[in-house]
């Protein structure tokens, strides 16, 4: 059982990082003809379109999901109501989002407005919840390939067209449009056969409003908690183009981000993958074993983040071939350094979540992007584009470290997890990377051979700590 669980875990966990790794190889290619206005273009309208993202499924994905485990043999008639919901409410949602992009569509893509348009709505408005629909179902039936399979196949082919439109059409920003139509079409696709005519999860239209309305009045105050996610990783480039920062600066940020977003996706899938062995440690009361699992996974982000931070100036010199882009690796060191957070919010809203205390889980996650979103309009018309990074760093260090202050943790948590000394190695790592990332070439050799020969050596005492965990 431990086994499957596993390996479940790291399926999720770790097949979107596959096409991210191979679309980071192409970096080489494709920012050759790629501009700073074109990362500046995709940026803004994908900032905006993932403002109203999270009202595309209105939180109903938690009743899929809890009527699954309450109503194993009943569970089809609710589904098959919430999928015919979804489907007529995507359409208005299309609506919505296609007069949002019309309108916010930065000018020098107005010419393509339409066709932008398109690109982004063509998937909803053809197959609506369907995605939603077989990833939950698939979950629930604890058959993780099916998920897995369609996440490689279909990120590595959106990388593919990526090279192609970008590369050999030399479409610009449109490449990412047209690649985000066609794998999204497809990946829909490929879930509607066997959702639709072999599981017979066919949508109804004729469905209970009084049934959606019950269900509505528990998933809506759900969307607030999904929404911090996007408040903190997208809105930043929408404030600055209502602050009026122009394109080419918004591009850089988008771009220095995406290498932020790279540790971003590794911390998720680290969290996937050791949720077992958290709920395990809660269930069994394990405090102090749980917490050790953090502060080893915390030490292996500082050791990541950290060499790769300070070697960021060199793979920028290696892998991006434009010279406006290429100035932007002090940002990328910050932005890297910030996930950092990741571990320790793993270990202090672990328990919230575990003992169901998810109102006071707004407390943190909620406010860190509401707290993102003030500085960032406070400070962006003073620092412009630069602002931002500093403000995701605090924002997510707060994330991290807050739960930890919490009553219902300290209730529910008995051992001690020092917050304030990991919050402070996190920034005294964070500023030495920030001007060590301008040190020689043997310097940093020299240094990343040191501190991963000490890793090495603390590998030899995992089987001590490990079996406390799991023992």
């Amino acid at each position: 059982m431990i086994k499957k669980l596993i390996q479940h875990t790291i399926i999720y966990g770790l097949s979107p990082y596959i096409p991210k790794i191979l679309g980071f190889f192409i970096l080489p290619i494709i920012t050759k003809d790629l501009t700073d206005i074109d990362y500046g273009i995709y940026g803004i309208i994908l900032a905006y379109v993932g403002a109203i993202e999270v009202l595309k499924d209105l939180g109903l994905n938690l009743i899929l999901y809890n009527s699954y485990t309450r109503m194993p043999f009943q569970f089809k008639w609710l589904w098959r109501q919430i999928y015919g919901f979804l489907s007529i409410w995507n359409i208005a949602y299309a609506v919505f989002a296609g007069a949002l992009i019309y309108f916010i569509v930065p000018s020098p893509a107005s010419e393509n407005v339409w066709a932008i348009i398109i690109l982004n709505v063509l998937p909803i408005i053809v197959f609506g919840p369907t995605s939603l629909v077989g990833r939950v179902f698939y979950q629930m039936r604890e058959k993780p390939m099916q998920i897995g399979v369609r996440t490689i196949v279909f990120g590595i082919l959106s990388v593919l067209i990526n090279l192609f439109t970008i590369s050999y059409l030399k479409m610009g920003y449109m490449g990412w449009f047209w690649s985000t139509c066609i794998t999204g079409l497809l990946m829909n696709a490929s879930f509607w056969y066997p959702i639709n005519r072999i599981h017979k999860l066919t949508p109804i239209f004729n469905y209970r409003w009084k049934t959606i309305r019950e269900n509505l009045t528990i998933s809506l105050p759900t969307v607030p908690h999904y929404y911090s996610t996007y408040l903190l990783q997208t809105s930043d480039r929408a404030i600055m183009n209502l602050m009026e920062v122009n394109t080419q600066d918004i591009g850089k940020y988008s771009f220095a981000g995406t290498f932020g977003g790279y540790f971003r996706m590794l911390g998720n899938a680290v969290g996937q993958a050791i949720r077992p062995v958290l709920n395990t440690g809660y269930r069994e009361k394990k405090f102090r074993e749980v917490r050790n699992l953090i502060f080893i996974i915390q030490g292996m982000f500082f050791l990541a983040t950290f060499l790769t931070s300070i070697w960021t100036k060199d793979i920028f010199l290696i892998m991006v071939k434009n010279a406006e882009l290429s100035k932007t690796y002090p940002l990328a060191v910050i932005l890297i350094m910030a996930t950092n957070y990741r571990p320790m919010y793993l270990g202090s809203a672990g328990p919230l979540m575990y003992f169901e205390h998810t109102k006071k889980l707004l407390r943190v996650t909620f406010a860190a992007a509401i707290l993102s979103v003030i500085l960032n309009f406070i400070f962006i018309p003073v620092f412009g584009y630069v602002t931002p990074v500093f403000n995701m760093f605090f924002s997510l260090m707060y994330m991290g470290y807050s739960g930890f202050f919490i009553k219902e943790f300290k209730q529910k948590n008995t051992a001690k997890f020092y917050p304030l000394i990991w919050l402070l190695a996190t920034v005294l790592l964070t500023i030495a990377a920030f001007f060590m990332v301008e040190f020689s070439f043997e310097f940093k050799l020299a240094l990343s051979v040191i501190l991963l020969s000490f890793a090495g050596i603390m590998y030899f005492y995992k089987g001590k700590i490990k079996s406390k965990i799991y023992g």
